[in-house]
């Protein structure tokens, strides 16, 4: 990963009318020889990952954001937020933080340049976009708090981070999770904090949703078979109002899952869980803690890869 962070690069600076200034690369993050020990060096790397790059120069277009071509600048921030996803969510948030700190700065250098509204756009597609493969609203919370009360925020969208904000804040990891009322279609009722399991998989999914029918594969190809029986409790959660459509398709669900409907609607009316787009995937341990939160099913399998059982 270390690797990923160490970027070759140059500088330049554009945006002007009076001068032209070609792409440049991502600048590499140089680590002093004095950090031998593998966690410093990243965490040293997290810290320092964004310096040359706001220190530079360059245009921000079509092409280039700061320029740095947009293609590599996605690469940049995909291998960045692959490194704070191995931190402590604290120490993760206050990069997120000392980021858009940077950009505000360089913002406030050239207050003519697209830089503010460029770079946080490409943030908000990683961190925020439900099809995103590498959503986390747990990192997006620091830099979207930002948004919400920058000066450089255009004032038709300082609402619309505000609401951002206010729904990632919504049960962060390491907080347990919200209980869940659910009833069957046969009528008999359960709770999420009832399931009695090591792990739960919380799924929220609709009948004939094709990428949660992706997902049930998974879980039941993948997941399901790593560990032993009783390991990992599935709890399959209905949120919608077509009961006749659920009822129809329960029989698509594996027997052994924990599937209900929330027939108190307390999900979508109390919004104690805040769910932008079907499917979602939590992974809560056995006193239901959120590991996970709305997470891509492929951050959940590394995940339970790595466990010993």
């Amino acid at each position: 990963m270390l690797a990923l962070l160490l970027l070759a690069g140059c500088t330049g600076r554009g945006n002007k009318t009076v001068k032209t200034v070609p792409a440049r690369s991502f600048p590499l993050v140089s680590v002093p020889e004095a950090y031998t020990d593998e966690a410093d060096r990243l965490a040293y790397a997290a810290e320092h990952y964004w310096d040359a790059y706001f220190a530079g120069e360059g245009a921000t277009d079509s092409a280039c954001v700061l320029g740095v071509p947009r293609k590599e600048l996605e690469q940049s921030l995909s291998n960045y937020i692959a490194v704070l996803g191995m931190e402590p969510l604290s120490e993760a948030a206050r990069h997120m933080e000392g980021l858009f700190r940077g950009v505000s700065a360089v913002q406030k250098r050239d207050s003519t340049s697209r830089f503010f509204d460029a770079f946080s756009e490409l943030v908000g597609s990683y961190l925020y976009d439900p099809n995103s493969p590498m959503r986390d609203e747990d990192l997006y919370l620091p830099y979207v708090r930002g948004l919400a009360e920058s000066p450089y925020t255009p004032d038709n969208m300082r609402a619309v981070y505000r609401y951002q904000a206010l729904t990632c804040g919504i049960n962060p990891r390491g907080a347990v999770a919200p209980d869940i009322k659910a009833r069957t279609a046969s009528g008999k009722q359960f709770t999420l904090h009832g399931i009695k399991a090591p792990y739960t998989l919380l799924f929220f999914s609709n009948p004939g949703c094709s990428a949660c029918r992706e997902m049930m594969e998974t879980i039941e190809n993948e997941i399901a078979p790593m560990f032993p029986k009783g390991t990992i409790a599935v709890a399959n959660i209905y949120i919608d109002d077509d009961l006749d459509a659920w009822r129809q398709y329960v029989g698509n669900y594996p027997e052994e899952w924990y599937t209900g409907y929330d027939y108190g609607h307390e999900i979508r009316d109390e919004q104690t869980y805040s769910v932008r787009a079907i499917p979602s995937l939590y992974l809560l341990d056995s006193e239901k803690r959120i590991i996970f939160k709305d997470a891509p099913i492929e951050k959940i399998l590394v995940y339970l890869q790595s466990l010993d059982y």
